[in-house]
This record gives structure tokens, C-alpha cells and sequence, in this order.
């Protein structure tokens, strides 16, 4: 009993594969995709999804905010960045967030709460990729 899952970024399909689950970061909390799962569209934050061949996680893939669509047979996932976790920099992580707390702090001088709303929400995805590239270091 598997399911077709998709993780598309902007530049390409990362993932096309059949897998038994894949635990996806959904906004309000972690949510598995698996044969059967009743149909719903959801957002994502970032975070890491693990696909599952039994029991046993096969892959693992950071994405950075997104949206799902879970069918009882598939599951597509549309994020803004896509990354094998050993793929993440802890110095591009490390820029990205020194950037975007630049950005916040500019934004707040000119009392851009829509933009600070935005930069809050992109900063604990940067924060996020930081500690999963700081980890798989480890």
C-alpha cells in the first residue's frame, strides 16, 4: 500500500516516487500522507519531510513553506525551495537570516507590518535550514 508523491520546486520535479508515508511539516503541525488519507489542501512551513518505505525513512528533503495536496492515492507538494538535507550550508543559512533580520529591521522603521509579517515567517524558515545544516554536520 503506497502512494505516487511529488515534491516540486520552482526549477524542477526533486521527487517522483511511490513510497508507503511521507510526514510532511504542515503549517498547524506534522501531517503523514498515505494511501487511504482523506483528500485535503494544507500550507506547509518549513521544515523536513521523511519519506517512508515500511517503517524506515528512505529520504528526507528540507522545504521551505509550500502547500500540499494529499489525495487518498497521491500527494503533491508545492514549496518554494526544495533541498536534500545534506545539501544544506550552514553559511548560506547563516547569511540568509543575518539578511532577512537586516530586512525585518528596515521594515519595522518604516511600520511595514505585511512586510514584517512576510520577513517573520521567511526568518524561522532560514532559522530552521540553519539548525538542520548545523545538525547534519554533526
Amino acid at each position: 500500500m503506497s502512494i505516487q508523491l511529488e515534491i516540486v520546486s520552482p526549477e524542477k520535479v526533486v521527487v517522483s516516487q511511490q513510497v508507503d508515508m511521507a510526514v510532511l511539516p504542515g503549517l498547524e503541525g506534522d501531517i503523514a500522507a498515505m494511501e487511504g488519507h482523506v483528500p485535503m489542501i494544507f500550507l506547509l512551513r518549513g521544515g523536513v519531510i521523511h519519506l517512508y518505505e515500511g517503517n524506515k525513512i528512505i529520504d528526507s528533503f528540507f522545504v521551505e513553506s509550500g502547500f500540499a495536496e494529499m489525495k487518498e492515492t497521491q500527494c503533491t507538494v508545492l514549496a518554494k525551495e526544495v533541498k536534500k538535507l545534506d545539501e544544506l550550508s550552514e553559511e548560506v543559512a547563516t547569511k540568509r537570516l543575518a539578511d532577512l533580520e537586516a530586512s525585518f529591521q528596515e521594515a519595522a522603521k518604516g511600520n511595514d507590518a505585511e512586510k514584517q509579517r512576510e520577513l517573520t515567517d521567511e526568518m524561522q524558515n532560514a532559522r530552521v535550514m540553519l539548525e538542520l545544516a548545523t545538525s547534519v554536520k554533526k
